[in-house]
Formats: C-alpha cells, sequence, structure tokens
C-alpha cells in the first residue's frame, strides 16, 4: 500500500482503528474521521506510534449531519491528491429512535445515507486515482433486514433490530448498485462482514438486556483487530484487483441474502437516497 492513500471512516475506536493501523503497517498513507476533534487527532497519533507510520490524518466530522459530510469530502479532496481506497467503516445502533440535525433517523442516517453521500461527493477523485476500490462495512445482520419503503426513518413503528438489518441490507445494496453504475471506471466496490466484534458499538444508547449480557458475551467475540482482518484484505489484496459486486465474510466471498441482490430495490434506494441528500452529483444509471 505504499503511495496509496486511504480514508476510514470511524477511524478513532474498534476496526475502524484496527483496520487504519492495519493498512498503514503496510505503507498507506492513512486519514481516519471521528466526531470529536481531540479524540480523533489523539487517535490519529496512537495509529502513527503504533504502525510507525508518520502518515496518518485526522478529520473530524458527525458522520449523521449531512453539512458536515460535505465538509469533510471537501477537506479530503483539499489534502488528499489521489484517493486509492475509501473504508465506509462508520456504523451506529441506538435502543431508542433519535433524528439528526437533517430530520432523519439516526441509524439510517449513519449506516446508509452517510457512505451514500460521501462516496459520492469524492467519486471524482476515487476515479482519477483508479484503480481504487470503496469498501462498505456491512453485516450478517443484513440477513434479517428488509428495505421499508413505506417507513424507512422508523416514524410508524421503530424497532433498534430492524433499523440496524434495514441499514446493514442497504450497505450491500448500495455497494451492489455502485459496482454496477462503476462498471468499467476501475474503481471496485464491496461489502463485507466483519464478524461479531467485542467493540463499543451502540454504547450511547443500549438496551438494559445488551448491557446485562455483555460481560458475558464479550470474551467470546472477535478483537477488534480480528474484525479488522476481512476489512484490511479487501482494502489492499492484490487478489482483488478488478473483482467488484462482491460481499465478503472471513476473507472470502460469500453470498449475501436473496434480498441483496434484487435490482429494483437497489435502484430505487438510490434514487431515495438521492433525494434525502438533497441531490448528489456523479453516478448515473
Amino acid at each position: 500500500m505504499t503511495g496509496k492513500s486511504v480514508l476510514i471512516t470511524g477511524g478513532t475506536g474498534g476496526i475502524g482503528r484496527a483496520t487504519a493501523i492495519g493498512l498503514a503497517n503496510m505503507g498507506a498513507r492513512v486519514g481516519i474521521t471521528g466526531r470529536d476533534p481531540t479524540r480523533t487527532e489523539q487517535a490519529a497519533a496512537e495509529i502513527r506510534s503504533a504502525s510507525g507510520n508518520p502518515d496518518v490524518d485526522a478529520f473530524a466530522a458527525d458522520m449523521t449531519s449531512q453539512a458536515e459530510i460535505r465538509r469533510l469530502a471537501a477537506a479530503v479532496l483539499e489534502a488528499y491528491p489521489r484517493l486509492d481506497v475509501l473504508v465506509n467503516n462508520a456504523g451506529g445502533s441506538w435502543a431508542h429512535r433519535h433524528v439528526t440535525a437533517d430530520g432523519m433517523e439516526r441509524t439510517f442516517a449513519l449506516n446508509h445515507l452517510a457512505p451514500y453521500l460521501l462516496t459520492n461527493l469524492v467519486l471524482d477523485r476515487l476515479e482519477a486515482s483508479a484503480p481504487s476500490r470503496v469498501v462498505t462495512v456491512a453485516s450478517g445482520a443484513h440477513a434479517r433486514g428488509r428495505i421499508d419503503f413505506d417507513d424507512l426513518q422508523g416514524e410508524r413503528a421503530y424497532s433498534a433490530n430492524r433499523a440496524y438489518s434495514q441499514s446493514k441490507l442497504a450497505n450491500i445494496l448500495f455497494s451492489n448498485e455502485l459496482a454496477r453504475r462503476l462498471e468499467g471506471t476501475g474503481v471496485t466496490a464491496n461489502s463485507l462482514h466483519p464478524g461479531v466484534v467485542a467493540t463499543n458499538f451502540g454504547a450511547e444508547d443500549q438496551a438494559r438486556f445488551f448491557t446485562l449480557m455483555k460481560r458475558l458475551v464479550f470474551p467470546l467475540l472477535k478483537t477488534p483487530e480480528q474484525g479488522a482482518q476481512t476489512s484490511i484484505y479487501v482494502a489492499s489484496s492484490p487478489e482483488l484487483n478488478g473483482v467488484t459486486g462482491r460481499y465478503f465474510a472471513n476473507r472470502k466471498p460469500k453470498r449475501a441474502s436473496k434480498a441483496a441482490y434484487d435490482l429494483h430495490v437497489a435502484g430505487r434506494l438510490w434514487q431515495v437516497s438521492s433525494e434525502l441528500v438533497g441531490g448528489t452529483p456523479k453516478v448515473q444509471s
């Protein structure tokens, strides 16, 4: 990865931080995003120290805010003359329904609309840097998901599990549709399941039962370093040169749920997402 530039969203902890360390170890220039400027810079410093790579940059942005995503994209484009890999890693889950500054349900906004918008905003740079890659961290939870176009924002009936599963299915549909639209450009798009990993995921607003079970379950889960292995593989492996529109788990291609390959739903989700972010540049069908 020497000479290549990578942007990883949600890189201050967990899988994102471990992914950043792994790619920095391989010689990449790595940018990470986080909500808090101080914490993000501290994480970047720790990644520099852990990897021995001084080229680690901190970009502060709240990925639930469309205005901040647009500001982030502008900052990245100014800082990086080339962008070889975008890792859409930031994600979350909340036990109760929260609404963002844009009036969106937070799970849908962070897990799906953020990667949709950011990817489109930096796509020209990815194309100019081709061969390049867009890597989207989904989850095996997508198999329980359904895109409910009549209640995407969970206004009528909110369930944390349903919102999360829907957003992770949306990740794969987005990645597959992006791969289709970018065919022949040299930009590949793939998604992945990192495994069930012991992190502080969802800690802001956890269901009580999860808090109680945490001490028993965590020792059985993957470490962030183990969970990051598939992200690192999909972002960097020469074996995947030109491979696009695939879903990976444990560093191997895997068949996602049947719903993840529905072209009609993928196309409709793309259009609805574009409307929800006020229109996006680039990538026409």
